[in-house]
């Protein structure tokens, strides 16, 4: 969105009379950010790097700030015209700001700090309140990548449980399906991105484009032929065979991989008469693996069907764990598929001796857009303001519901080493970050900066990421 491009302009309207609003006497306030609980007790924190650079990084111009406060005008909100005036000229358009964040792919407890923002100039002061709002969207990728994370440790019990080689299946376990579901071209990429920081199968383009802008990833994910109902329906009914014929005759291969929609009219029928039939030899002779996708119906119920009726086409081995392992052919689940639904889907095929090898997801809605900010309950918060040369706690703990109290102070965020502990804690006045010798042996500051004063610190490739969530 082209009026995304104006910094000023990319914020809640009641920030513009914000500055006016602080006491007299402020000139430095601190604020952070943390999940304050939600639907899993740990967080990925992943994503801030893509929006510093996107947007932080383009300098605010004279242009952009005639145009904000003409716009503020009509808008019914004051500007603070004097205090953009002097980020144009005496800092050349970039944010005096220091942000602080534990490291891209870091896996953190909630109720912790994520990530600390302040003001290094005293005439803007009011700087990490108006930036609030584009930075609270790292909300966004960090919530994609949590559920990948939590759906990641899911599969990963059922492999090493029943498969001969878990590690070298994990990441493509999970595909992308979800840039159609998305609510715009820019939460593809986030959210895509994000996807790709626990998995390696994607359809959704954006999100490999974005990890190699902003994560200077060449190929982050990867896809392979796959038909849709259009392009089996089209053959029509009486020619459904043609249709799968045709698939095996473009992409079918020795060692290929190539996926069908197969229930465009009955998929049961589709593995009894057509691929158990007569393209059973076709399949077989290809040297590919063909992977069956249903589409409709109760998914539990389905996969499990489809499976037995796909061992019974094509047979099956046992693997070194007893469990069962198809031959020539593969099923991949991507309707009404949620982390429920992949963990009740893994009970039921591993109680009927199937290995999870057998099975890959497809999640679309349920892994980009079935989510929101209350899903980690995630909150950016003023802990701290300078006033008269003096740095004040600054928190809120309402009467009517003390789980939105937040912390006071100047805070970092530690960590226990060898253990992966964490505590938040208040920082000395003056201090960027927590002193070594105070903390001991056993403890280290886990946030570092990010950016400060107009200059993005330290840039993570996505590999740096991929390995930092792995662990």
């Amino acid at each position: 969105m082209h009026a995304a491009t104006n910094l000023i302009l990319n914020t809640d309207s009641y920030k513009a009379s914000h500055w006016l609003q602080y006491p007299p006497g402020v000139d430095a306030t601190f604020f952070y950010l943390e999940s304050r609980g939600g639907e899993y007790r740990r967080t990925l924190f992943f994503g801030l790097q893509s929006i510093l650079k996107e947007y932080l990084s383009r300098p605010v111009t004279a242009a952009m700030v005639d145009t904000a406060k003409a716009f503020f005008a009509a808008h019914g909100e004051p500007f603070n015209e004097a205090g953009w005036r002097h980020v144009v000229g005496s800092h050349g358009g970039t944010l005096p700001l220091r942000i602080r964040a534990v490291p891209e792919g870091m896996l953190v407890p909630t109720h912790q700090a994520l990530m600390t923002i302040e003001s290094t100039c005293p005439d803007c002061f009011w700087l990490p309140s108006y930036a609030e709002t584009l930075l609270m969207r790292v909300w966004y990728p960090t919530t994609v990548a949590t559920i990948g994370w939590h759906v990641r440790q899911t599969i990963r019990t059922f492999l090493e449980r029943t498969s001969d080689d878990p590690d070298g299946q994990l990441a493509f376990k999970l595909h992308d399906f979800g840039a159609r579901g998305v609510s715009s071209a820019e939460s593809a990429a986030l959210g895509g991105m994000a996807h790709l920081v626990n998995f390696k199968g994607t359809d959704t383009v954006l999100g490999v484009l974005a990890a190699s802008e902003y994560y200077g990833e060449a190929m982050a994910g990867f896809s392979i032929p796959a038909a849709e109902h259009s392009t089996i329906t089209a053959w029509g009914r009486d020619r459904e065979v043609d249709a799968y014929r045709n698939m095996l005759h473009r992409f079918a291969r020795p060692g290929a991989v190539v996926a069908c929609v197969s229930d465009s009219y009955d998929l049961f029928h589709a593995i009894e008469a057509i691929w158990g039939g007569s393209l059973h030899e076709t399949v077989v002779k290809s040297g590919a693996i063909l992977v069956v996708r249903p589409d409709s119906g109760n998914p539990v119920e389905v996969v499990e069907r489809t499976l037995g009726m796909l061992e019974g086409a094509f047979g099956s081995s046992v693997n070194g764990k007893g469990y069962r392992v198809l031959n020539h052919v593969r099923v991949i689940q991507g309707d009404g598929v949620t982390p429920d639904s992949i963990r009740l889907i893994l009970e039921r095929i591993t109680q009927a001796g199937f290995a999870t090898d057998n099975i890959a997801f497809g999640m679309g809605g349920a892994l980009l857009q079935k989510l929101d900010r209350d899903t980690q309950r995630f909150a950016l918060k003023c802990s701290a303001a300078r006033i008269d040369g003096q740095w004040i706690e600054v928190f809120k703990d309402p009467a009517t519901d003390h789980a939105k109290a937040s912390r006071g102070g100047r805070l970092t965020l530690v960590r226990r080493r060898g253990h992966g502990a964490f505590r938040t804690i208040a920082l000395p006045d003056g201090a960027i970050e927590a002193d070594a010798a105070t903390l001991g042996p056993d403890w280290e500051d886990a946030l570092q900066t990010i950016w400060q004063d107009g200059r993005l610190v330290r840039d993570w490739s996505f590999a740096e990421v991929r390995s930092r969530s792995e662990r």
